[in-house]
This record gives structure tokens, C-alpha cells and sequence, in this order.
């Protein structure tokens, strides 16, 4: 088990949360300013141009049925993560019930959404875990076995891809394929990280400072003194997680199973809309491994919600798929629910959130 003061490096963001409260801070500000700015810009890209009333005409086509299975996959999709996180969690003796850490997934999903690089989302998870009488150790080894064996299924999807389906998916990515390439390798780059901080703790912490210093004094970065903490506060907490890993291989084969079936759900809503605007002739698995490579791509951008890239990504990808009419119909509905649908009731979990923190704080 981890000892408190391996603190990972949301940590230090949870301390100052529970001293100050959670105040609109002037990063939030400018971090929110950020993301109406990039989804202004992604609105004006896919909008502009587009005949409206023919897009509207096809909307009307789409089976009510199907967007309410998409709808349905959605919320799925961030309720598996609360799922996990509630299996990790009473493992260890946690104390959140299921719709709590259901909860958690939601507000992760919300800050994550509108914070560069998804940043934001598991310093307010582990904020509200704590305030909910979890272990600050517990509930980060948690959340970095999630997000590790998150970050690993979706690599293996992709090097699984391009393995075995190289040519066709060239042909359909076409210009973007470096871009697919440059995805699935900075998430295996980063998977072997944490795996070079589970096996080699020490040398990696070396590596890391090493390389912080190189870049201090070319002047990429400005000198910092808790930077180096915080390097050690990350390997530290890892650890942790390397720990619960080998304690726990069933059940960490039990989560690695279910984190696939919720990456599938993601690309089979593609396939849901495909089916509501009654297309034929493209294959489920064609389908889903497109919007999977448009997932990959993207996905470590450091733009919040990968916004305005994925569009258009999107628009030249399943041009081939979404044929006539029905591509940019499709691109306004699979983006509208599988990001600003959810964002929006994450948005209202957060409310609710709110509200209920401060009423059992009056009690």
C-alpha cells in the first residue's frame, strides 16, 4: 500500500483545494477562455459553408431509435470508467458507493473535456474522493491503474490496426495516416514510460531530471524548484500502482477486459448512426476501426476535447463511409453526442455535485 506522503502530482492541487475550497482560480479562467475559443473555431469550420437545409433534411432521416442507442453507449461509455473505478476502489477498502464513483467518472470527463491535454479531470476526481472519506493514497492508486490500463488497451487497438489492417486503413486515412502514426506512438511512448517507472524507478527519475535540466538550460523551460519534487512525487505514487498490479492480477485482468468492451462502445456509436441513416454496403468492423484510428490520432492533442482536429480529421476519413448527403449529418451527430451531449451532463453532475457537497457539509 501506498504511505501518505507518496503523493502523486495532483496531489499537491488537492492540498490546496481543501485549504481554499474550489474557487474559480485565474487558470480556470483562462483555461475556460480556451475552450469556448477552440470550439468557436471548430463550430465555424464544420458550419461554414454547409447547406443547412439539406443537412437538416437528413438529420430528419435518422432512425429516433439509433440516437437514443448512441445516446444510451454515450453515458455508458463515461459510467464504465465509475464502474472501474468502484471495483478498484472497494478492493482497498474504499468507502464510495457505485453512484458515487459513477459520479467521479462524470466530473473527470467534464474537466478533462475543457482542460488542455485532459489535465484537469483526475485532480477534481481524487479532490472529491478524499472529501468522501477515501485515502488520498487509495483512491490515486486507483485512478493510475485506470488511467495506465486505459492508455494500454488503447494502444494495443492501435498497433492491432495497423497490423492487421494496414493498407485499407492507409487507403481511408490517406494525409492523416502520419498523423494516425503520430498518435499511436507518443501513447506507446508513454505506456513505456510507465512501464520503465514500474520496473526501473530509480533510472527513470534520473532520465527525467536529466532531461529537465537539458531543457532549463536550453530555455524551453524556466527553472523551477518544485518541478523535481514533483517528478518524485509521480514516480512514488506509480509505484503505488505497480504494487496494487501485482497484489491484484485478477482483478486487473477483470478491468483490462471491461476497459475494452468501453473503448468498443465509443466506436460502435459510429457504426449505431451508420445504421439510423439506413446506409449499406460498409462492414460494422470498417466502421469502427475508422472512428478507433480518428480516436487515436487525436488523442494526445493538447487541445481541450481534441476539438476542431477531429472534425476534420473525421470529414476526410469516413467521406468514403458517409456517402452523399450524409457525411457532415453524421459528423454533427456522432461529435454532438460522444463529446458535447456528455460534456453537457457531466456539466449538470458537476452542478448536482455541487450542490450536494454543500448540503452534507451543513449537516
Amino acid at each position: 500500500m501506498v504511505r501518505e506522503q507518496r503523493k502523486g502530482w495532483w496531489h499537491m492541487e488537492v492540498s490546496q483545494n481543501r485549504t481554499k475550497g474550489i474557487t474559480i482560480s485565474r487558470r480556470r479562467v483562462l483555461e475556460g477562455a480556451f475552450f469556448l475559443a477552440v470550439m468557436a473555431l471548430s463550430f465555424y469550420t464544420i458550419f461554414h459553408g454547409q447547406d443547412m437545409g439539406q443537412i437538416k433534411h437528413a438529420l430528419l432521416r435518422l432512425s429516433p431509435l439509433s440516437l437514443c442507442a448512441a445516446m444510451a453507449v454515450a453515458l455508458f461509455f463515461v459510467s464504465a470508467e465509475g464502474i472501474m473505478i468502484f471495483y478498484l476502489l472497494r478492493s482497498l477498502n474504499g468507502h464510495s458507493s457505485l453512484g458515487r464513483c459513477i459520479c467521479y467518472s462524470f466530473i473527470g470527463f467534464f474537466y478533462s473535456g475543457i482542460t488542455p491535454s485532459a489535465t484537469g479531470g483526475q485532480p477534481m476526481q481524487l479532490y472529491y474522493m478524499s472529501k468522501d472519506g477515501n485515502r488520498l493514497s487509495e483512491s490515486s492508486v486507483v485512478l493510475m491503474t485506470v488511467a495506465l490500463i486505459y492508455k494500454l488497451v488503447l494502444v494495443l487497438i492501435g498497433i492491432g490496426t495497423l497490423v492487421f489492417c494496414y493498407r485499407p486503413l492507409r487507403g481511408y486515412l490517406e494525409e492523416y495516416f502520419p498523423l494516425f502514426l503520430l498518435g499511436l506512438t507518443l501513447n506507446t511512448i508513454l505506456v513505456l514510460m510507465l512501464l520503465a517507472v514500474m520496473l526501473a524507478p530509480e533510472t527513470m527519475k534520473r532520465l527525467l531530471s536529466g532531461i529537465e535540466k537539458l531543457l532549463v538550460r536550453v530555455r524551453i523551460l524556466k527553472r523551477s524548484e518544485t518541478r523535481q519534487v514533483k517528478i518524485q512525487q509521480f514516480i512514488d505514487g506509480y509505484q503505488g500502482a505497480v504494487r496494487f498490479l501485482l497484489q491484484h492480477k485478477g482483478k486487473v485482468l477483470m478491468v483490462c477486459v471491461f476497459t475494452f468492451v468501453q473503448r468498443a462502445s465509443v466506436f460502435v456509436l459510429t457504426w449505431i448512426i451508420y445504421l439510423g441513416f439506413s446506409l449499406k454496403g460498409k462492414d460494422a468492423l470498417t466502421v469502427m476501426l475508422l472512428q478507433a484510428s480518428v480516436y487515436i490520432a487525436v488523442d494526445m492533442l493538447p487541445v481541450p476535447g481534441a476539438q476542431g482536429i477531429t472534425e476534420v480529421m473525421y470529414r476526410s476519413v469516413f467521406a468514403g463511409i458517409f456517402t452523399g448527403e450524409y457525411l457532415m449529418p453524421s459528423l454533427y451527430v456522432t461529435r454532438g453526442i460522444n463529446f458535447y451531449f456528455v460534456l453537457v451532463v457531466s456539466l449538470a453532475v458537476v452542478a448536482a455535485n455541487q450542490l450536494y457537497m454543500r448540503r452534507r457539509s451543513r449537516l
